[in-house]
This record gives structure tokens, sequence and C-alpha cells, in this order.
């Protein structure tokens, strides 16, 4: 009997090593790149940290309860949309240079264009946010933007290495298209093995500071999450950005639960014109690194926001919670907060220079 467990537990063990090491799951941080990680101040215990304690599972709640909800407890009868996601396909390659616009590609996908340069944050154009095509399908109508749709790309911008942030068919894809790519520690070993360069990489940590084209710069700024694409966790960094240029500021928030670090962003750094943050796939049980509703419309005013771009929902069912409800929750709490909060359908253009952008309440339709 012994030797029958070895086997199944040799077995299993190869297996995994054979899944992870394909591709798509990229690479753990070696060489010269793991020592300037072990060099972080934010890197300890062979891991990195946030700047709080930060516990996977809120106080009172138990990961057994949590993995029995999430897969076999009754789901909300609209964790899925009953039919297409609004979405309009717009043509980011005819889009003129000196045009100011952000357009939203679902889930936390979006391309930047301002003062006359052009960013593409997070793209997940393929079909499903996981490693494997079977497993955390598209909405319909959310995935309309394909890899080919690209434009030439001055900037790759990449807030941390999950799957429903770093896509590896779309990255890879758009390779011969992009400049230079930002990202944190430790990611830009993913992008290598996917063919990217050395020398197209920017990889830093919070605080970091970087002059970009055309007189703008970007600063690597705190967020409260985790990372990894397999079973090691954290051992890559997570990040926002503050994108100051000629004419605006704008805050592209990555994955966060609430914190001290947005007030201290907003000070530092704000007020801002936009702010595009990270606003579904919560839940109470994981508040820590996904903020609730009422977490993000209190980091707004933390971070002194003009106007609001809520992302990070109606593509994918990462959560327990109605597709539509973290925009139903942001608009109306954000509406006592008197927050100017912006939400355009998929595909649908936002003019940056304009102060007066209204949108439809698309989600209840």
């Amino acid at each position: 009997m012994i030797y029958i467990i070895i086997t199944v537990v040799v077995l299993l063990v190869a297996a995994y090593f054979i899944v992870t090491g394909q591709e798509v799951f990229g690479e753990a941080p070696k060489g010269k790149r793991l020592e300037r990680v072990k060099q972080s101040k934010l890197y300890k215990n062979k891991q990195f940290q946030n700047l709080s304690y930060t516990p996977s599972i809120t106080e009172g709640y138990g990961m057994t309860t949590v993995l029995y909800d999430f897969f076999f407890a009754k789901k909300d009868p609209l964790l899925k949309p009953l039919k297409p996601v609004p979405s309009v396909h717009t043509d980011l390659k005819s889009i003129p240079k000196n045009e100011d616009v952000y357009i939203w590609l679902g889930h936390s996908s979006y391309y930047i264009q301002t003062d006359g340069v052009s960013f593409l944050i997070d793209p997940v154009l393929s079909k499903y946010g996981s490693p494997f095509k079977f497993f955390n399908k598209a909405f319909a109508g959310s995935d309309i933007f394909k890899p080919e749709d690209i434009p030439n790309i001055d900037y790759l911008v990449i807030t941390h290495d999950h799957f429903d942030h770093l896509d590896y068919p779309t990255v890879k894809s758009i390779k011969d298209r992009v400049g230079k790519v930002i990202l944190p520690l430790g990611v830009g070993a993913h992008l290598e093995r996917w063919g990217y360069k050395e020398n197209q990489i920017i990889e830093d940590e919070w605080g970091a500071s970087f002059d970009l084209k055309n007189d703008l710069k970007i600063t690597f700024t705190p967020a409260r999450h985790f990372s990894g694409r397999n079973v090691k966790r954290n051992g890559t960094l997570w990040t926002s950005y503050v994108l100051e240029t000629p004419t605006k500021k704008i805050f592209l928030g990555g994955d966060s639960g609430y914190d001290t670090h947005f007030k201290m962003i907003g000070e530092k750094y704000g007020p801002f014109d936009y702010i595009v943050i990270e606003n579904g796939q919560y839940n109470e049980a994981w508040k820590y690194i996904h903020g609730l509703p009422e977490d993000v419309v209190q980091a707004c005013l933390d971070l002194k926001a003009k106007n609001v771009i809520p992302v990070h929902s109606s593509k994918f069912a990462l959560a327990l919670h109605a597709w539509n409800e973290p925009l139903q929750k942001i608009t109306t709490l954000g509406k006592d907060k008197n927050l100017h909060i912006l939400t355009p359908i998929i595909g649908e253009t936002v003019d940056l220079n304009k102060t007066d952008n209204q949108f439809k309440v698309w989600w209840e339709d």
C-alpha cells in the first residue's frame, strides 16, 4: 500500500511540474533579476510584503468555507449576464495621435493615449482569464477586442502577474508592436521568456519614477494585493502607478484592498484628473486584497479624484456577486459623496480633455 501512495504522490508532483512548466505560466525571477528582488526593502522572508499586514482571508472566515461557497454553494442568478454585455468595437489604429482618449477593453484592460503617447494597461484579450481555455471564460459581448486590434504601443503597462491582468496569448501576440514595457519587480522574467528583450523592460518598485516620451513621467506606487501564477505566491511585486503628463495627472490603479496608501498617494501626487480604479470581483471574505465598493469610494476620496473610471468588472465571474453589482454600488455610493464616476461601455471613447463626460446606465438594460 505504501508503494501505491508513494507512486501517486510522485505522479502528482510530476504532473504539477509538467503543467506549470508550460510557457503560459511564465518564469520565476532568477540571476541578476532575483538579486534585484532580494535587495528590495519590500522583500522579506522570501516574498514581497504589503505595507500593512494583509491576510488572504478576512477574520471570521475560513478557507474551507470560502472554497465551498465558491465552488458548490448556490450562485446568484445574475452571476453572469443573461444577454451580451453592451460594447462597441472602436478602431484603435485609426485614432489620431493628437487626441487624448481612454478606451476600456473589458475587465482591467484599457488603452490610454495622451499628449501623443500611447499606453496599453493589463491587456487580457483572449477569451479566458486563466491559464486554461476551458476555465473562467469571458462574458458574451465583453470579448470583442482581439490582440490584432492593438496598434503600435509606446508603453505596455502591467500592474501584477495574475492571469486576469497578464495574459500570455495577448502579451506574446503584440510583442512586435510594443516599444517599452513597464512592470513591477520580478514580472519581467515572464516577458523575457515570452520573447521580450531586456532593454525593452522598465522594471522597478514602489517609489521609483521614470521619464517617458514627450515629457511624461510615471511613478510606481503601492497597492495592497498579492501575486503569483502558480502555488508560489508573492515572488513578484504588485503595483499601482501615477502617470503625470504636461496636461493632466492620472492614477492607474492595480488590484488592491483598502489601506492608508491611497491617502498617501493622494496627498503626495493628487489631485488627479482621472483615476482608473479596480471595483469588482470582491467579497467580504477577501476584502483586504480586493476592496469592497464602499472601500473603493473612500479610496477615490483619498486620492482626490476629479473623475473616476471603475474597472475590474463585466467580463469574468471571479467572485460571487451579480455581474452588474459593482457598477450599481459604485455609482450609487459615489453619487452620495459627489464623485464624478464615468461608466463607458467596453470600447466607448472617453475624451480626456472634456470635463462633462456622461454615460448611460447600460448595466441595468
